[in-house]
Order: C-alpha cells, then sequence, then structure tokens
C-alpha cells in the first residue's frame, strides 16, 4: 500500500486563495503573455515551485524558465511618411502601408507607373455576389497590377475607412509599395486638384515579436519514466488580442482568476502533495505554461523542447478552469478518456459526488492538445464555462474553493492509482469540434495556432475525413480551396463556408517546398 502525507483541507484552501488572489490581481493586468504581467506571475510560480520542493527544469541551469519567442504580427515601425503634391500626411492618422506591402522603402520619390484601388466602387460592384471577398479580390488585383509593371498600388474608400493597420494580416509580402490613404486625406487631395504624381514616402514594416516563459519544475526519482501535470497561467491582458467577451469600449483588465488561476493554483497543489507523498515510481514534471490564450505557443514549445524526451512521459493532466464548481449539479468536465484503454479504471461516469461528463477526445481548445498530438495519453479537467468566462468580471470572489479542492482531490487519486500501473498505452482519437460549429462542411484537420507564415499549417489530421482521404498531411500548409484563397486560419474559415456537403473541389497546398492542388470531396 502506498503511503503519503495527508495535507489538511484547510491548509489547501488557505493557499488555494492565496495563489488565486495573487494571480488575478489588478497589479498584473492580466497576465497576457510577454507583458510585465506575466513576468509577476513567472516570478511567483516559480518561488510556490521551490516552497513545494520542486527542483527548476528550466532552459538555464538553476532556472524554472522556459522562454520562447511569439510571433505577435506585424508593426508599423521605424520612419514611415508620405508627401503627395506638396501635402505632408501622418502615418496611422492619414494613411497607413498594408501589412502586405513591401515592407522596407526609404525616401522613394516616385516617378513610375501607379495604380489606384476604389473599395467602394468594387463593393458597389459585387453587392449582389453572395461570393464576394473583399481581401481576396484586393489581393488579386494587387498581383495583377504588381504583373502589369505597376510601381506602387494605393487604395482608398469612399464608404467606409479600414479601421486600422492589421497586425494579424499574414497574406505574404508584395515586392511593391501598397498604401491606404484615408478618405479625409483623399478628399482634400481632390479638393485641392491633387494629381497623385508627385509622391514621396517611406515604408517600414517590421515584424512584432515577443517572449512567453513556461514555469517548469520537477520531481526526479531517477525513474524511468514521467508524468506531465500542467495549467496555462496566461489570460488576455486588456482584451487587446480581441479573444474578450466584453463588450464595452472602456479597456478593462481581465483578470482571469477561473481561466486560469484556478488551474495554475491547483497545479501548485499537487506539486505540494506528490513531493509529500511516497509517489516514486514515475518522475513528475510541473509545468505552467504561458501563450495558451494566444495559440497554445507555450506547450507547443514545451513538448518540442522538453527536458525528457517525450516518449518517456507517460500520460499529462491538464487543469483548466477548475475554479467554478456548480454546487446544485456538480459537473466536471473530463477530455481525454479515449487516449489511454488504462483510464477507465480510474475515471468512472459515475461518481458520489461528481456528475461526470467524459468526452473521447484528445484534443481541444487548451494544452493538452500539445501532448496527444505527440502520442501521449491526456486528461482534461475543466468545472464548466460561465457567463464570467474571457470577461473583466472572471475574478477571484467568485471562485468555489471547496469545488475546487474536491476536484484536486480527485486529481491526486488517479495519480495515486496509476503509481504501480506499467506505462500506459496510448490510444488515437477523434478530433475535438472547436466550439459550435456552423459550417456545412468539414475538412477534417486540426490548424496550426502557432504559424505565423501565409495560410494554415496542419498540425493534425482526422481519421476518415476529407483531408485524409485527399491525402493531405500534417506539416501541409493550405493556401487555397477552389478558387478561394486565404491566409489564416479566420479567413480559412471564411473559405469553408462557401461549400456544401458532398462537394467536390480542389485544395492547394504547399509541401515540401513545392505547390500541389490534391481533390477534394466535403
Amino acid at each position: 500500500m502506498v503511503l503519503f502525507a495527508q495535507q489538511t483541507d484547510q491548509r489547501v484552501l488557505k493557499q488555494l486563495k492565496k495563489n488565486i488572489s495573487f494571480l488575478s490581481a489588478d497589479k498584473l493586468e492580466g497576465r497576457r503573455t510577454g507583458t510585465p504581467g506575466e513576468k509577476l506571475a513567472y516570478g511567483y510560480i516559480s518561488k510556490a515551485f521551490k516552497k513545494a520542493g520542486l527542483q527548476p527544469a528550466g532552459t538555464a541551469a538553476g532556472s524554472f524558465l522556459q522562454p520562447f519567442v511569439v510571433n505577435e504580427g506585424k508593426v508599423i515601425a521605424g520612419t514611415n511618411y508620405l508627401a503627395v503634391d506638396n501635402h505632408k500626411f501622418i502615418v496611422n492618422k492619414d494613411y497607413f502601408p498594408l501589412p502586405y506591402s513591401a515592407p522596407h522603402i526609404s525616401d522613394k520619390s516616385f516617378m513610375g507607373m501607379k495604380e489606384q484601388i476604389d473599395i467602394k466602387e468594387m463593393q458597389d460592384g459585387n453587392k449582389n455576389n453572395p461570393h464576394f471577398d473583399l481581401h481576396a479580390a484586393l489581393i488579386e488585383k494587387i498581383i495583377s497590377y504588381e504583373k502589369a509593371g505597376a510601381e506602387l498600388v494605393i487604395l482608398h474608400n469612399g464608404n467606409k475607412d479600414f479601421e486600422t493597420f492589421s497586425a494579424n494580416d499574414k497574406t505574404a509580402a508584395f515586392g511593391i509599395p501598397v498604401l491606404y490613404l484615408k478618405q479625409l486625406a483623399y478628399d482634400k487631395l481632390n479638393a485641392d486638384k491633387g494629381s497623385l504624381t508627385n509622391i514621396a514616402f517611406s515604408i517600414n514594416i517590421s515584424e512584432k515579436k515577443s517572449t512567453g516563459h513556461n514555469v517548469v519544475g520537477i520531481i526526479n526519482n531517477n525513474a524511468a519514466y514521467t508524468i506531465v501535470l500542467g495549467a496555462h497561467y496566461d489570460h488576455l491582458g486588456y482584451g487587446e488580442d480581441h479573444n474578450s467577451l466584453y463588450t464595452g469600449t472602456k479597456p478593462m483588465v481581465h483578470n482571469g482568476a477561473d481561466d486560469n488561476a484556478s488551474g495554475t493554483a491547483a497545479l501548485i497543489a499537487l506539486a505540494s502533495w506528490i513531493k509529500e507523498s511516497s509517489l516514486t515510481n514515475y518522475n513528475y514534471l510541473f509545468v505552467a505554461f504561458s501563450g495558451e490564450e494566444l495559440g497554445l505557443f507555450g506547450s507547443k514549445y514545451f513538448i518540442e523542447h522538453s527536458p525528457v524526451s517525450p516518449d518517456s512521459i507517460n500520460y499529462m493532466i491538464n487543469m483548466d478552469m477548475v475554479g467554478r464548481l456548480n454546487d446544485s449539479t456538480h459537473g466536471l468536465a473530463i477530455g481525454g478518456y479515449g487516449t489511454s484503454p488504462a483510464w477507465n479504471k480510474v475515471v468512472k461516469e459515475k461518481d458520489d459526488f461528481f456528475r461526470i461528463k467524459l468526452d473521447s477526445s484528445g484534443s481541444g481548445p487548451s494544452d493538452h492538445t500539445s501532448f496527444y498530438r505527440k502520442g501521449i495519453p491526456v486528461l482534461f479537467f475543466f468545472t464548466g464555462t460561465h457567463s464570467d468566462y474571457h470577461k473583466p468580471s472572471d475574478d477571484e470572489p467568485r471562485i468555489n474553493y471547496a469545488g475546487e479542492l474536491k476536484v484536486i482531490r480527485y486529481i491526486e487519486e488517479i495519480v495515486r492509482k496509476l503509481n504501480d500501473e506499467p506505462k500506459l498505452a496510448f490510444t488515437k482519437t477523434r478530433e475535438a469540434q472547436m466550439g459550435r460549429s456552423t459550417f456545412k462542411v468539414s475538412l477534417g484537420i486540426m490548424p496550426d495556432y502557432t504559424y505565423n507564415g501565409s495560410g494554415v499549417r496542419v498540425d493534425g489530421v482526422s481519421a476518415g475525413k476529407a483531408a485524409e482521404k485527399a491525402g493531405i498531411k500534417t506539416g501541409d500548409v493550405i493556401i487555397k480551396l477552389g478558387t478561394h484563397p486565404f491566409t489564416d486560419v479566420m479567413s480559412y474559415m471564411g473559405a469553408l463556408n462557401k461549400f456544401e456537403k458532398g462537394e467536390t473541389t480542389t485544395a492547394t497546398l504547399m509541401r515540401d517546398g513545392k505547390e500541389i492542388q490534391v481533390n477534394i470531396t466535403f
């Protein structure tokens, strides 16, 4: 019989409240990846790991931190100016370069062939075309102008201005400058009988990068295999990445008490419990991930740069939003149930306390997905969504501490029962649907949300679906469906919605540097 030290409930409850209160405090400003708030959080978690008795397992010797780069898109930086017919314009106020413009042009006086695009004219001419895609039409027109020898393209819009430079546009850069002249500036030129001929400008567009930090600690029992327990600690900051459900206009801190200070606090509690226990048949890695809200950046980086071989990881347990257990229903969702036949020995749908909802899929919108895609059995714990999800109102007073303690004890029991079991077998499962689908068809791929190039890189292919039947593979970059090109996941979804079930088309993709086409039947 395994003997292990018992923590008192009051001690754990006190620590949970202390840790969640700190991580969800206003001074951390929402713990957005790459910000001073993230730094405060990872410093705190590092100290908590050390206090729990974990050894540092970060990138540098003696450090708990594992830094990784997040490419956040493009930014207008350096010297940018535009002068037209003696009118001087201010970048972002009067004009801006499009993100797919030639990125670096210094002190150019324009004398060559130019083209203008009136966006309103394009939209008016296609108002009865249900398949019209403005972005795709603009790109196609600019391509044709560049091929025809144009050295500059200027866009304007008599209908409604683009609001700002689109930092997340992943369209590949053209070899010519593409500028957007806001309508007030354009109208001023017309009023002054400007000719758009005497043009001088500079353009500087750079990649915007930040550094995120996973926090990694280990209990090394010199065992052959390792168990990973994880939770992401980053959140939405002020909602500047447009992933907030807040509808107000005033920027607000998103404290993320449940999402996911709750999971991080549970991770720290489990680290203390396992360190004090007599569980020694496995090593234990504890990882607080960053970059989850931006697209699983931290967990994807971790599994590619793990301090132990991924082949030696027995299983992974992920906790994301475990702090809002409903006192009436006691509902607990457990994902990944189908990733190993061993799970049915320790996870039962019928429970004396919890009303358990099992999901077999190993993938989903959280960090366990990165491990599942490496052939590692996973479990994902989640106490359910609520009206404060991704809003500034997800605050510490709303946490159900007694309920979270119940979840922690449940996970402890799973870990304890599996201590004497051999390495778990892995089974592949269906791919989970991300959110409620409004699509008429499915390609059957899992997009790589960390990919920063143009198109959608395939991070996983579902068995029996259209993509697998067409021969699409993990690592392929899909750039077009039929006649509908796309540059990122959002525009891919727009293209997908153009098709009906049973329809056959082509998918254009890049594989090993070569463009190929495959036939797809939805």
